[in-house]
């Protein structure tokens, strides 16, 4: 009886290792078993190898005192926080770098790839210029180069320029410019802002479902900007103006009050946008170019301009083109951040990374941390761009 049961059970396993989509999917086992048993075995050599030298591995080091200053912060932060607390504050400095230089990368980016198929001769050459000495630069050097521009040819905060009736600054220790202070009741401007962009969203959606079943062309641009800025603003004047500002003064050799950009923020902000926006500019011309001509054709034909022809005919098909190259250039804007400890910008890599990390000598706790967080940047980024590039592709009808 057992030698049947064997012989049935090779039968069974031959039938299964025959069959090809029963064979494909063993195949996936046996390779994320492998890798799931090789990484273990790393982890688990590296915690042994640890312990052996008295280090364990263990992240209770994030509640010990940091005993050290961040010169950028959108939190409040002193030396007597905690390393948790300034992993936080460096994952704020890194997201905000990541986030300006992304939506500055896109806008120049989009600008320098139509006009790089302008028929303006010295136009397009200028744009084609631009873009080669830029992405051929390594974007370290960029960044080393406008910090020295910031920091050594703008005037010292005695000297600096005032704009805007002497509320804004500009000096080599950063752009100083008026701070919000929302008072009690600005709680109800912030909710007819949100209430304004969701009735927006709402509003084309019916829009476009008239437009579609009737052909009529509801103004969505004009109702948009009055539910978005114009409701908010008259629930401001409404509720009194519930807000105070605060405003940058000198004070002995520096600015004190309103918000400051630092130096080297800037420094960081315009290198990665200005280097990606080169990359960004060829994957549009790209694109447009991917789109046959005769589009643009039958669009003359109806009467339509050029800048409604790019608007409303080519850009959207370009997109589909576009946006699979465009997620890898912002993914690689998004890790060259890790590039700001060369001048002293106080980023994940900077803080958790680098003075937590010598401070306490937890090498493999800070390194994971570092890791997971650029891990958790690039899988956000790739999910919602897959999740665009989605919702642009063309549907058969």
């Amino acid at each position: 009886m057992a030698a049947a049961d064997i012989v049935d059970s090779r039968s069974a396993l031959s039938r299964a290792w025959n069959n090809k989509e029963a064979r494909s999917v063993i195949l996936q086992i046996l390779t994320v078993a492998l890798l799931f048993g090789f990484f273990f075995y790393i982890i688990r050599n590296a915690v042994i190898n640890l312990e052996t030298i008295g280090k364990g591995y263990s992240f209770t080091f994030l509640s010990a005192p940091a005993s050290y200053d961040i010169n950028q912060t959108l939190i409040d932060y002193n030396s007597r926080d905690t390393h948790f607390r300034a992993a936080i504050v460096g994952i704020l400095n890194t997201l905000l770098v990541a986030v300006s230089g992304i939506i500055l990368a896109t806008i120049v980016g989009f600008v320098l790839g139509v006009l790089r198929l302008s028929k303006n001769w010295l136009m397009s050459r200028i744009v084609y210029c631009y873009i080669e000495i830029v992405r051929n630069v390594p974007v370290l050097l960029h960044i080393l180069l406008i910090h020295g521009i910031v920091v050594n040819t703008l005037p010292v905060p005695r000297q600096s320029p005032s704009f805007f009736s002497e509320s804004v600054f500009l000096s080599n220790r950063g752009l100083y410019v008026p701070s919000p202070l929302p008072e009690p009741l600005f709680w109800a401007t912030f909710i007819a802002f949100v209430g304004g962009i969701v009735g927006t969203v709402l509003y084309k959606r019916h829009a476009r479902k008239l437009q579609e079943e009737t052909g009529r062309i509801l103004p969505v641009f004009r109702v948009g900007l009055g539910l978005i800025i114009g409701l908010p603003f008259v629930v401001f004047l409404v509720t009194g103006m519930p807000m105070n500002w605060s405003y940058p003064e000198l004070k002995g050799f520096n600015f004190v009050g309103g918000v400051a950009m630092k130096p080297e923020f800037l420094a960081l902000w315009l290198a990665l946008s200005l280097y990606t926006s080169a990359f960004i500019a060829e994957i549009v011309r790209a694109g447009i170019l991917a789109v046959s001509y005769g589009q643009t054709e039958a669009a003359h034909a109806l009467g339509l301009r050029t800048n409604r022809t790019l608007q409303l005919v080519i850009i959207p098909q370009a997109l589909r083109v576009i946006v699979p190259p465009l997620t890898s250039q912002y993914l690689n804007l998004t890790k060259n951040s890790s590039l700001a400890i060369a001048i002293g910008y106080m980023d994940i890599v900077a803080t958790i990374g680098g003075i937590s990390l010598n401070q306490t000598g937890r090498e493999m706790e800070s390194m994971t941390i570092v890791l997971l967080i650029y891990l958790s940047f690039s899988l956000v980024i790739s999910l919602f761009m897959n999740w665009y590039n989605k919702r642009i592709k063309l549907v058969e009808r």
